[in-house]
């Protein structure tokens, strides 16, 4: 029954393979968004072992699921490994930091004459949905490469890699519908907020398999691209937010624990 449903899956065209992938972390995101309705605060340890072990996962996907295939594949193009690799690797990761600065400026302008509970709920909302999009397109280009038989990029480190990015889903919709409900929203517009951050990512999952699909020789850029994308998140977002309580050593050990295991399972199984 198992392998019945794996080969069903395998078979299965790899833009809904990316779709189905992007819709299972948007549901995780849902589900963390979901939290509202039954808590006003929730266990920091347990969202920041989360968040740790995601991020965790997230680095090592982002160098045997992406940069590596990266270089072995701009070689087989004939391109210059190096430097497709840094371009598309830097551009992902600057192109997140230049969003960021916008949207800083956008929220300052609004400081004056609007209401806090909107702030609030533009701020959390427009960041994490921010970062959902490159997220969405790292699932999309994984499994649209792992059709080229390249090393480390297959269906399974695919798969592991949604589920990473799934399992810090959950506490980024919590991180959304909770200090709205907090700050007096309704738990049913907290939870819609929470749930519509992580719209973006079954979309642009598609985007992502689509372009590796249709656009072979940009590939290599796309799969550099994604990984800086998902570096700067985790830096940015991830580590510095599950390092925020006394318990850090602690949340240093999910980080690495998540690192380990997927470096285990994408070696051995990649």
């Amino acid at each position: 029954m198992y392998k019945r449903q794996v080969n069903y899956i395998s078979n299965l065209n790899p833009v809904l393979q990316a779709f189905i992938a992007a819709l299972f972390t948007w549901m995780v995101t849902i589900l963390g968004a979901a939290i509202v309705f039954f808590f006003k605060k929730v266990n920091k340890n347990i969202l920041d072992a989360m968040l740790g072990f995601a991020a965790g996962v997230m680095i090592a996907a982002s160098f045997w699921s992406l940069l590596s295939p990266s270089i072995d594949m701009a070689r087989n193009l004939k391109m210059i490994p190096w430097l497709v690799s840094f371009l598309g690797f830097f551009l992902g990761g600057v192109l997140l930091f230049i969003g960021d600065k916008v949207f800083d400026k956008m929220d300052k302008k609004r400081n004056k004459g609007t209401k806090k509970s909107f702030k609030r709920c533009l701020l959390l909302v427009f960041s994490i949905t921010l970062h959902n999009i490159p997220e969405g397109l790292a699932v999309g280009v994984s499994f649209g490469s792992a059709t080229y038989g390249l090393n480390g990029a297959t269906l399974g480190a695919a798969s592991l890699l949604a589920l990473g990015i799934g399992l810090q889903n959950f506490p980024e919709g919590t991180a959304v519908s909770v200090p709205l409900r907090t700050e007096g929203m309704s738990r049913l517009k907290s939870f819609f907020y929470g749930s519509l951050s992580g719209i973006v990512e079954p979309i642009s999952a598609v985007i992502g398999a689509l372009l590796v699909l249709k656009v072979r020789f940009l590939l290599p850029f796309l799969l550099a691209f994604a990984a800086g994308a998902m570096i700067y998140v985790v830096v940015q977002e991830l580590i510095p937010e599950s390092q925020s309580n006394k318990k850090k050593n602690v949340m240093a050990l999910f980080t690495l624990i998540g690192f380990s295991i997927m470096m285990i399972l994408d070696v051995a199984f990649g």
